[in-house]
């Protein structure tokens, strides 16, 4: 009698599989990657990367970890919020100025720079809800889990106001959510490497190259002020330089 293998055991393998995809696939992915890459980069706004500091990074990171979220879901948090909050800025730089006095003005910028500060953890917590629906699995953050939460850190939101603020990073970013993060382009070069004919074992190249892009988002500065010091062999860089 032929014992059968539950069909889940074929799919739910936790360890990554490489050098598995027809030729084809990878050249036509590889193309449309860099052109993606490049379309980013030429739209990249002025304060790009100023909403990545080591503990925000680190905050996101953790709380991932303690909901047992992929890693593909948390570098997808880092970025829905760092866009967010672009957003968030733009929007204070370019509110209505008609009709109104420099004090009003003033006022009214203040008024909104509070209410970003008074709401960002809040907004964090909705941005790694998103990413863990983006990642397709079923441990998605739910909405007791996030509010839980925000009320062990004495917030006392609501399911409603929690609700309100995920719509609210939604509307934003205009819907525009699903982008793709660092680790996609490494699992193709994974992929790549496997393709051809790579003798490294899968699980442990890809863990390593995991941990590399961990300590990159979590050293992101330093790596490149190192690198720009390198770069100009000068230790005090020049406004223009920097």
């Amino acid at each position: 009698m032929v014992s059968r293998v539950p069909v889940a055991s074929r799919f739910s393998s936790p360890d990554p599989l490489f050098g598995e995809v027809a030729p084809e696939i990878i050249e036509d992915t590889l193309i449309h990657l860099a052109m993606e890459n490049e379309q980013h980069l030429s739209m990249l706004p002025d304060p790009a990367g100023c909403f990545r500091e080591a503990r925000t990074v680190e905050f996101i990171f953790l709380l991932s970890e303690k909901w047992h979220l992929d890693q593909s879901a948390r570098y997808q948090a880092v970025e829905l919020l760092e866009r967010f909050m672009i957003k968030q800025v733009e929007q204070i730089c370019t509110s209505p100025r008609q009709n109104v006095t420099g004090g009003e003005q003033g006022r009214s910028q203040n008024s909104l720079q509070e209410q970003i500060h008074d709401t960002f953890v809040l907004r964090l917590v909705s941005c790694i809800q998103l990413a863990s629906k983006l990642s397709l699995h079923y441990n998605a953050v739910n909405t007791d889990t996030a509010l839980k939460f925000l009320q062990s850190l004495k917030y006392s939101y609501t399911k409603q106001e929690l609700l309100e603020s995920e719509l609210a990073v939604l509307e934003t970013l205009q819907f525009q959510i699903n982008v793709l993060t660092p680790l996609a382009y490494i699992e193709l070069l994974l992929e790549v490497l496997g393709h051809n004919g790579c003798l490294l074992p899968a699980k442990p190249l890809h863990q390593m190259c995991v941990q590399l892009l961990d300590f990159f988002y979590l050293k992101r500065d330093t790596i490149y002020d190192t690198l720009l010091n390198i770069a100009i062999e000068n230790l005090t860089p020049s406004e223009l330089q920097m």
